[in-house]
C-alpha cells in the first residue's frame, strides 16, 4: 500500500471516529437532565439555557472555525478539537454545582461545533471525488453517535451508578477518537497553501454571495425543524396518551431513521445536477409527519415518526451541498463556517418558538401548523440551491479587479 493510500486510510478512519463524537456532548445530557438538576439543585431557567448552548456554541463557532484551521491546519484542528471535547466531559462529569456544569460544557461543545463546520472542507481536501460517498459515510456514523447517546446514556449512569459515569463515558469515545489524529498532524496542510487554492476566502467575502446566503436560509430552516422536533416530540406523543417510556421509543425511532437515510442520500445528491426534486420530497415527509400529528397523532404515531425521521435526512442532504458548491476546499470551509453561523442561530429560536406557542394555545395544533407553514421557507430555499454554481464564482464577480476576497 503506497504512503498516499495510508494516509487516506487514516483519515477515513479518523473522520468516521470524529463523526460519530460530533452530538453525544450535547445530546447526552438530556437523557438524564431530571437526575443533573437534582444533583446540582439546577433550576428549570438554568436547565433550559443547558439544552440551549449546543445551537448557540455551534453558531458561534461555526464562523471562526476556518479562521483557525488556516492558521493552525485542520488536522490539528480536529486533534485539538477532540482532545478539548473528552477533557472537558470528564471535568463536566465531576462538576459539583450549576456554574462548573456550565463552564465545563461551554469548551465540550466549542470542540464539537468546530470540528463540526470543517468536515465538510476535509472531504473536499482529501476526497474530492467522492464527495457523495464520504459525506454518506460521516453523516451515518453523526447518526449513530447521536442515536447511541440518546439511547445509552441512561444504561450507562444505572450500571455506574450515577449519571455522572453517563456523561463520562462520552469523554472516554472522544479520547480514543483523537488517537488517529495523532498520527495526522505531521501531514497536515492549512488551506490557503493547499493545491488549487489561489485565494483565502473569508466569511466577509462569501457573505457578498447569494449563493451562500441562500445556503444559510435553507440550512436555518432544516436546523430549526430538527431542533424543534427533537426539543418537543417526546412530550407531543406523551401529550397524546404514551407514557414516557413510548415517547422514548418513538423519538427513538425518529432519530434511528435517520441512519439509513444519512448513508443512502449523500450519493444520490451527488448523482443528480438538480436535487430540487430530493428537497422537495423531503419537504413532503415533514408535512405529512406533521399533518399527522395535528390530526391522529395517537392512532398513527408509528408512521408519524417513520415520516419526520425521513424529513431530517435534509441535513446530510444540506451537507452535501456544502461540499458542491464551492470549487476548493478553502472555499468549503468559508461557505460551511457561513451557512452553519447563520444556520444554528436561527435554529436556536425553533425549540423557544414551539415551547412558547405551546404556552400560549394550550395545544400542539398550533405550533405543529406553525412548523407546517415553516416548510415553504425551506421549500423556496432549497429550490435556490439544488441549481448548480459555485460560491468562488459569485464572490469573484463582486470582487474589484485586483482585489483579494475578504
Amino acid at each position: 500500500m503506497s504512503a498516499h493510500r495510508r494516509q487516506q486510510l487514516f483519515i477515513l478512519v479518523g473522520l468516521v471516529a470524529l463523526s460519530f463524537n460530533l452530538r453525544p456532548a450535547a445530546i447526552s445530557v438530556g437523557p438524564v437532565l431530571s437526575e443533573v438538576r437534582t444533583g446540582l439543585s439546577m433550576s428549570p431557567t438554568t436547565a433550559g439555557v443547558v439544552t440551549t448552548l449546543p445551537v448557540l456554541c455551534f453558531a458561534a463557532f461555526a464562523s471562526v472555525a476556518p479562521w483557525v484551521a488556516r492558521r493552525v491546519g485542520m488536522h490539528r484542528v480536529m486533534l485539538l478539537s477532540l482532545v478539548l471535547t473528552a477533557a472537558a466531559l470528564f471535568v463536566r462529569a465531576e462538576a459539583g454545582n450549576t456554574a462548573a456544569f456550565i463552564a465545563a460544557t461551554f469548551p465540550a461543545l466549542a470542540g464539537m461545533a468546530t470540528a463540526n463546520v470543517l468536515l465538510p472542507s476535509l472531504v473536499k481536501r482529501h476526497f474530492p471525488d467522492r464527495i457523495g460517498l464520504l459525506t454518506s459515510i460521516y453523516s451515518t456514523f453523526l447518526a449513530v453517535g447521536l442515536t447511541f447517546a440518546s439511547v445509552l446514556t441512561v444504561p450507562i449512569s444505572e450500571i455506574g451508578g450515577s449519571w455522572r459515569v453517563g456523561l463520562a463515558a462520552w469523554g472516554v469515545t472522544a479520547g480514543v477518537a483523537a488517537l488517529p489524529w495523532l498520527g495526522l498532524v505531521r501531514h497536515d496542510v492549512r488551506p490557503e497553501n493547499a493545491a488549487g487554492d489561489v485565494t483565502t476566502m473569508t466569511a466577509g467575502a462569501v457573505a457578498r454571495s447569494p449563493l451562500a446566503w441562500a445556503m444559510a436560509l435553507f440550512f436555518a430552516s432544516q436546523s430549526l425543524q430538527a431542533y424543534a422536533i427533537f426539543g418537543w416530540l417526546p412530550q407531543i406523543f406523551r401529550d397524546a396518551g404514551f407514557s414516557a417510556a413510548t415517547a422514548g421509543l418513538l423519538l427513538g425511532l425518529t432519530t434511528a431513521i435517520s441512519i439509513p437515510i444519512s448513508f443512502a442520500l449523500p450519493p444520490m445528491v451527488v448523482r443528480r445536477t438538480n436535487q430540487a426534486p430530493l428537497i422537495l420530497t423531503l419537504c413532503g415527509s415533514y408535512v405529512a409527519g406533521y399533518v399527522g400529528l395535528i390530526v391522529w397523532p395517537a392512532a398513527g404515531a408509528l408512521v408519524w415518526a417513520v415520516l419526520i425521521g425521513v424529513g431530517t435526512g435534509m441535513f446530510p442532504l444540506a451537507l452535501t451541498l456544502i461540499g458542491l458548491r464551492a470549487r476548493t476546499s478553502d472555499g468549503t470551509a468559508a461557505l460551511s463556517g457561513f451557512t452553519q453561523s447563520v444556520g444554528y442561530l436561527v435554529a436556536a429560536v425553533g425549540p423557544f418558538m414551539m415551547g412558547a406557542v405551546y404556552g400560549a394555545t394550550g395545544g400542539w395544533t398550533v405550533p405543529l401548523i406553525v412548523l407546517t407553514v415553516l416548510i415553504v421557507p425551506q421549500a423556496v430555499t432549497g429550490w435556490m440551491v439544488a441549481r448548480p454554481r459555485y460560491v468562488e464564482d459569485e464572490v469573484a464577480r463582486r470582487t474589484p479587479t485586483g482585489a483579494q476576497p475578504r
